[in-house]
């Protein structure tokens, strides 16, 4: 009789074991449909700072690595890709991943397509590789987050390492894009940041008309000053990449070719990084790039949310995401910056073979987290969409 009255009960508890397990988390990645950035010529190329595969790599990396532990806390995590031709298209794709039931959205867009998806959805979005700072300052959003440093930590990253190193006469050469004339905006503004003199700023421009082709060449846009280094910003990279050894002067090229600061270099040698490095080498069959380390930090980062709320509700997801302190094999603990959603990281001084230095350079000092040297601080908050 007693058999009898304990195998309902045991039935009953295991349905309400059931009922309490967690559906998986789930995540959907948006990304450009045929997105130039990954066009074979590209990727043959290699520049620095640019993408060497598909964001996705990363993140199924991360997830793929963390199953184990998924496992242990009763939840799971799954990832879904949806390539976008532009802003409407990335909206009606983050409202109809929302409705099926998508904890979080990650974009890989620019950024006009990536305030669309924020504006689009009541969830967290995570941007991968979007570094305009008006994302973090005007244009930002309550649940918009950055994985990918920003533009002003990577041009200050460079200004505290020049400094550091008595290199103060720069000399600035600046593409002929309206990203490049924003970005040669935030290196001239950390230039004077950190005391360093702006002796000149030229424009460059590579054309294929023979009566332009002055304007790109290396001895003439170098000639007829004097400057400890250049640095150069191109977004494109094809400029950029054929000027260290070529100025006027033997002096050293930063920037976007020559020492660039980068979330991530595959040569890094500390901190566990090379064991992540060749965790992801041998699972996608090529080397961890910047926007890789993004990617892969994200997914550590929903794995992190995941764990301390197996069972959420979404709410309980969202706080620990905002709120959760992050391992990201560089040595320090990151953490979202409250004030604009960007997530606190150290940043490579690189030069493509190996890893010369980090930043935040040592001396510079912050009264609370000297990682906040890097981009903007709180008393600089622009951001208004945030308390």
């Amino acid at each position: 009789m007693r058999r009898a009255v304990l195998r309902p009960l045991a039935a009953a508890l295991l349905l309400a074991a059931g009922a309490a397990q967690a559906l998986p988390y789930k995540a959907t990645l948006l990304v450009r449909a045929d997105d130039p950035r990954l066009a074979r010529d590209r990727l043959e190329r290699a520049y620095l700072g640019h993408p060497g595969g598909p964001a996705s790599d990363g993140l199924q990396v991360a997830i793929k690595e963390a199953a184990f532990e998924l496992d242990a806390a009763g939840t799971a995590l799954t990832l879904e890709t949806v390539p976008v031709a532009d802003a409407a298209a990335a909206r009606a794709a983050a409202q109809k991943a929302e409705k099926a039931g998508a904890a979080v959205l990650l974009t890989d867009l620019d950024a006009a397509a990536t305030l669309a998806v924020a504006d689009a959805v009541q969830r967290p979005v995570l941007n991968l590789g979007a570094g305009d700072d008006r994302l973090r300052e005007a244009d930002c959003r309550p649940r918009l987050l950055h994985l990918a440093p920003s533009e002003r930590m990577r041009a200050d990253a460079l200004a505290q390492t020049l400094s550091a190193r008595k290199w103060p006469q720069v000399l600035l050469l600046t593409g002929p894009s309206p990203q490049d004339a924003e970005r040669g905006a935030v290196a001239q503004a950390a230039i004077k940041r950190y005391g360093l003199k702006l002796v000149a700023n030229k424009p460059f421009k590579l054309s294929a008309d023979p009566r332009e082709r002055n304007l790109a060449n290396p001895l003439l846009l170098t000639g007829g000053a004097s400057y400890d280094v250049v640095w150069v910003v191109d977004s494109d990279g094809e400029f950029a990449r054929s000027l260290p050894y070529r100025t006027v002067l033997p002096r050293p090229v930063v920037g976007d070719a020559g020492l660039v600061a980068l979330a991530w270099h595959a040569q890094f040698e500390r901190f566990g990084a090379p064991q992540v490095a060749r965790r992801f080498t041998k699972a996608v069959n090529r080397s961890m790039t910047a926007p890789d380390w993004s990617a892969w930090m994200a997914g550590k980062t929903l794995v992190a949310a995941a764990v301390a709320a197996p069972k959420g509700p979404q709410a309980a997801f969202e706080k620990a995401l905002l709120a959760g302190s992050f391992d990201g094999s560089k040595g320090v603990v990151m953490s979202f910056r409250p004030w604009d959603g960007q997530l606190r990281q150290p940043l490579l001084l690189t030069d493509g073979q190996g890893v010369i230095s980090t930043a935040p350079v040592e001396g510079v000092l912050h009264p609370k987290n000297a990682l906040d040297t890097l981009g903007a601080d709180a008393p600089e908050k622009l951001c208004k969409a945030r308390p």
